[in-house]
This record gives C-alpha cells, sequence and structure tokens, in this order.
C-alpha cells in the first residue's frame, strides 16, 4: 500500500514537472543563423528602404506629385487653345498687288553661242496686305519678294520688313526688285517665249511673296508657319505699244 502511494506521488510529480514549459534558446546556429538573415533580409531591408531613408521617399513623391501638375497644366493649357483656335478660326490674311512699274525689262543675246538670254529688269511694286481676323494679329517675319515669269525667277530677292498687323489692320509695301547687273540668264525656250510676249505688248509675270507667318490670340503666340503668296501682274503696252502698262488683278492667291 505504502509503495502503491509512492509509485502515484512520482507519477504526478514527473507530470507536473513535464508540464511546465522551458523557454527556447534565442542564439542561433551558424547554419540558423545564416537561414534566418537571409529570409528577415527582404523584410528588413523594406522597412528601412521608408524607414531610415523618409527624405529621398518624400522627394520621390514630391517630384511624382509635380510631374502629374505640370503634365495636367500642360494639358489644360493645349485644351483652352483649341477651343480657343476653334472659336475664333483664323482667316488667312489678304494680298493685292496694286501696281507694277517697269522701269527697265531688256533682252540680249550675249551668250549667243550658249544660245542663251540675258534679261536685265527693273521693277518697282506696291504690295498691300491686311488682316481681316477681328480678335486675332499677325506677325510677318523674314519676308522677301522676287518676279517670276512662267515659273522661273528673272530677278533677284528683296528683304521686305518685318510687320505685325493687328485684327483689321493692314500695310503697304513698296520694294523695288531688279536682278544683278550681270542680268538673268534664260533658257532658250523661256527667252524667246519672253521676246514673243514683248515684241505683242502683253505680258505676264508673277509677283511672288515668301517668308514666315505667326498667330497671335491674347497672349499667345503660335509657332511660324511658311508663307507663299503668288500675285499675277498683267502688263500690256497697249495698241499704240510704249511703255507696259499694269492691269490691276482681283487678288493673290495665298498658301500658309
Amino acid at each position: 500500500m505504502h509503495s502503491k502511494r509512492s509509485y502515484i506521488r512520482a507519477k504526478e510529480s514527473f507530470l507536473r514537472i513535464s508540464s511546465i514549459s522551458f523557454p527556447t534558446s534565442t542564439v542561433p546556429t551558424n547554419q540558423d543563423s545564416g537561414t534566418s538573415s537571409a529570409q528577415t533580409l527582404p523584410n528588413t531591408m523594406s522597412a528601412k528602404d521608408c524607414g531610415n531613408h523618409d527624405y529621398y521617399c518624400r522627394e520621390r513623391k514630391f517630384y511624382r506629385h509635380f510631374c502629374r501638375c505640370i503634365v495636367f497644366l500642360l494639358f489644360i493649357g493645349g485644351l483652352s487653345v483649341l477651343f480657343v483656335w476653334l472659336f475664333l478660326r483664323p482667316t488667312k490674311p489678304t494680298f493685292r498687288l496694286q501696281s507694277l512699274s517697269v522701269l527697265n525689262l531688256m533682252l540680249s543675246n550675249t551668250y549667243q553661242s550658249y544660245n542663251l538670254t540675258v534679261l536685265s529688269a527693273t521693277l518697282q511694286l506696291t504690295i498691300f496686305t491686311s488682316n481681316p481676323n477681328s480678335h486675332i494679329g499677325i506677325y510677318y517675319d523674314h519676308l522677301h519678294t522676287v518676279a517670276s515669269y512662267r515659273n522661273q525667277q528673272i530677278t533677284s530677292s528683296t528683304t521686305l520688313p518685318d510687320a505685325y498687323l493687328t485684327s483689321g489692320d493692314s500695310i503697304i509695301w513698296a520694294p523695288y526688285v531688279s536682278n544683278p547687273s550681270s542680268g538673268a540668264i534664260l533658257a532658250p525656250s523661256l527667252g524667246h517665249a519672253l521676246a514673243q510676249d514683248q515684241a505683242a505688248g502683253i505680258l505676264l509675270l508673277h509677283v511672288v511673296v515668301m517668308g514666315r507667318l505667326r498667330w497671335k490670340v491674347g497672349t499667345w503666340v503660335s509657332g511660324g508657319y511658311h508663307l507663299h503668296v503668288s500675285c499675277p501682274a498683267y502688263l500690256s503696252t497697249g495698241s499704240n505699244g510704249g511703255v507696259f502698262r499694269f492691269m490691276q488683278m482681283p487678288g493673290c492667291p495665298v498658301d500658309i
């Protein structure tokens, strides 16, 4: 009986001791340490990314928001300009050749051995242009004018002053165009056709104006557009001959 009680007490003591939980060792072995470090390294770095380097995170967010604001403002500005452009609908400027005086128009066969004709010409022009738009200004930049006959240039280029036309404004240029002192060399067929027209007393020239054009809407100024104007000039000596007289044409085609 005594031995049975002793056995029961020993068993209860063993169960009491086995139920006590001992803390595990927090010192990892070399293998466990390497494994645990490799496993916890990504989490540790991701925490430090914006934890220990909070300045760089704030700077990155600032630049991200700044770029978004710039894109948004550019979009709104471009949309506003598009609406204004569609609403106002700019019209091409009008050009007109008001007068053309032939001061000199002479053909010679200086290069007769080569069957070439030399033209010596001096013309005085009066060119009128206006801005038909009611709310849009026009800038003229780097304009120059020449005279041509059958799509071939027969005079040197003459520069026209730059100008700005407000709505409904107009301007007149009165340049001289001529070819070099040595004259302009014409192809045989062109020289022959010009000599025939001159003898018949009827001559059709074209005064060409080229350069750049810019539109202005409020404070906004567009980029440069290529401007090409071709004004026909009909010249006639009349039934009695003599000097060529200019007959004014309705207007000049404008290409932008």
